[in-house]
């Protein structure tokens, strides 16, 4: 095992000098979404339970893709309202369904 071990070490050397990197994995960095709810009821077709106000709160809904530091506009009344999420839990069953703490985001004019 420890000449597996070696000889793996040495690969990686040989990659590091060609100036290469030895990992695999590609980053791409997230793009924060926005996901528009402002269309569905509060209430029927979502749960958003407040915190301090309205300026944070927990959301359950519906929905694939969803994640962190997406941004998420809800209705109230007449006036819409931009949230960042904070954070995200989907359930295992149905798959799509999730909580998530919200946070409100000023929206620039």
């Amino acid at each position: 095992m420890s000449f597996i071990r070696t000889g793996m070490n040495v690969g990686f050397n040989f990659i590091n000098k060609l100036g290469l990197t030895t990992s695999p994995v590609i980053e791409l960095k997230h793009q924060n979404k926005i996901h528009d709810y402002s269309q569905f009821v509060c209430g029927t077709d979502y749960i958003f339970e407040p915190i301090d106000g309205e300026l944070e709160g927990y959301m359950t809904g519906q929905g694939k893709g969803i994640k962190p530091s997406d941004y998420i506009i809800l209705r109230r009344g007449y006036q819409s309202y931009k949230y960042q999420v904070e954070g995200i839990d989907y359930y295992c069953d149905p798959p799509d369904m999730w909580m998530a703490l919200l946070k409100q985001v000023l929206v620039e004019s």
